[in-house]
């Protein structure tokens, strides 16, 4: 294997209850306020600088990432995991199947004319059933437009023309994606999303997870949530260059560290990333790879922030913020290793996250048909990496390819960025000379099945490599459906082929 688990015990040690807990002093704190002054210098280090110990010579515990969070948002010197604390929200963001019985539920405890806490935190992103003629669907985004108007939420991205998304400005599609395009996603902050996926935010260096309506009702009115305990932190620590024929995707399954610690070893616990091999990562696929911490239980996944995250956050909104970073005294509660250099792609086979394979290992599944999108792998680099692939391949696809952009801005990258190494082609002319499907309106499409008219919805029983999430029974439509979940290279190898493919075949 190429994973080691370090430590699992609840406390490293005991003298760790002893260290210093609190926070930087204000000479040791960097709020950025998105302006381009060589961030990057500031903080070198995924380890903060340790405060000298109290007046009265005490010395207490370091905090983890997201325990420094939590303790700010609670307005607290320090936390521990197992506190039972109410927590300050920087952003709420909510949808078209959860937002129309969040307001309901705000409006049923607040009052019908009462109004919510803050019209500028709150972001309501319509995606998950669109493009859509299901009455009920379409009714959903009217209803969270009626909302929306009555409270004066500033950042609601609507959609009124069904029949071409383009014609809609506000329009953005998939909220995960759609929260960090548009600088909602910031180091340090707390965002809290009625969707599961939520958690893909902690890429950013912030607290992010999921709740439920009630809970979101709550939120509406008071701007605050009771988390029901503080979560442990686990570390996942990847060294090793990247291998050219990997991606973010093979780490969250393999490494995955749900194929390591399965569908519930996170449950309700802090992953926490550091390591070579994640400061190399772009931030979409820091993305990537919170964005399934849910798949293992996680409440949260989440990445010290750095220069690319910076640079990243900076170029889309101009809210000042502050990044933290675990204390180098900070308890885990366990702690993995892994040598990214060693690891090859994998698939999760259906009908879990956790039932990983190497992809070379199921070269004689016969498959249906491939889905590349989500939240998961429908981003612009998503797209970039399955193109890369056709074009080194020069071959047409041997099953149908549907190509289900996040957001409209991937959907406009699709068409309009070279993809490096192809000759100035974009990725919408790869995808063509590849025989695939027309790349369609951005949402969440046939991710979580969807009604009937669903585009790409798995209205057969037949199996399908996907770039999305989840692979359970009727996760796509079909309840008797087989998803074999997989990175875009070997969701672009397996059409070439028509069966799961290992990319290397064609990238080597």
């Amino acid at each position: 294997m190429a994973s080691s688990v370090i430590s699992s015990s609840p406390f490293l040690c005991k003298s760790a209850q002893q260290k210093d807990l609190g926070f930087p002093k204000p000479s040791q704190i960097s709020v950025h306020r998105c302006q381009k002054r060589a961030i990057s210098r500031k903080i070198v280090s995924v380890m903060a600088p340790q405060r000298s110990s109290s007046a009265t010579g005490s010395v207490k515990t370091g905090m983890t990432m997201t325990e420094k969070i939590l303790a700010k948002a609670a307005e607290k010197s320090q936390v521990v995991p197992g506190d039972n604390i109410w927590v300050n929200v920087d952003v709420l963001m909510t949808h078209d199947v959860c937002g129309p019985g969040a307001f309901g539920i705000f409006k049923r405890e607040f009052g019908e004319k009462a109004k919510v806490w803050d019209p500028e935190k709150i972001v309501v992103i319509p995606d998950h059933y669109i493009f859509t003629a299901d009455k009920r669907a379409n009714r959903n985004v009217d209803i969270m437009r009626e909302h929306c108007r009555e409270q004066n939420i500033k950042y609601f991205y609507d959609i009124t023309d069904l029949g071409d998304f383009r014609a809609n400005p506000d329009y953005k599609g998939v909220c995960h994606v759609a929260l960090a395009q548009e600088g909602h996603c910031r180091p340090g902050e707390v965002l809290l999303g009625t969707d599961s996926h939520t958690c893909t935010a902690g890429a950013f260096g912030q607290f992010a997870t999921g709740i439920g309506n009630t809970d979101a009702g709550f939120v509406l009115g008071t701007g605050k949530i009771l988390l029901k305990v503080v979560p442990p932190t686990m570390r996942f620590i990847l060294d090793g260059e990247m291998p050219s024929y990997l991606q973010a995707k093979d780490l969250i399954l393999q490494v995955s560290i749900i194929g390591e610690i399965s569908v519930a070893g996170a449950t309700y616990k802090t992953m926490e990333f550091s390591g070579t091999t994640i400061e190399s990562l772009t931030m979409e696929e820091r993305m990537t790879l919170c964005n399934m911490v849910v798949e293992a239980g996680g409440k949260n996944g989440v990445i010290p922030p750095d220069a690319t995250t910076f640079n990243y956050v900076e170029n889309r909104t101009s809210v000042p913020f502050e990044p933290v970073y675990s204390d180098g005294n900070a308890s885990f509660i366990a702690d993995y290793r892994f040598d990214v250099s060693k690891l090859e792609p994998v698939v999760a086979k259906p009908h879990s996250p956790d039932n990983r394979a190497l992809a070379r290992e199921c070269k004689d599944v016969k498959i249906d048909r491939v889905y590349i999108g989500s939240c998961t792998g429908g981003k612009t680099e998503d797209f970039m990496a399955a193109a890369k692939l056709f074009h080194a391949a020069g071959k047409q696809v041997k099953v149908p390819t549907f190509l289900v952009p996040a957001t409209q801005k991937v959907w406009m990258d699709v068409y309009a960025l070279p993809v490096p190494g192809a000759g100035g082609k974009t990725c919408a002319q790869i995808f063509k000379e590849a025989g695939c499907d027309t790349p369609t309106s951005p949402s969440c499409g046939a991710c979580l099945g969807g009604p009937a008219d669903t585009y790409a919805r798995l209205n057969e029983p037949q199996v399908c490599v996907s770039t999305t999430n989840r692979n359970f029974p009727g996760r796509m439509g079909h309840k008797e459906g087989q998803i074999y979940l997989a990175s875009p290279y070997t969701a672009a190898a397996s059409a070439l082929t028509g069966h799961v493919t290992d990319p290397r075949e064609f990238l080597q």
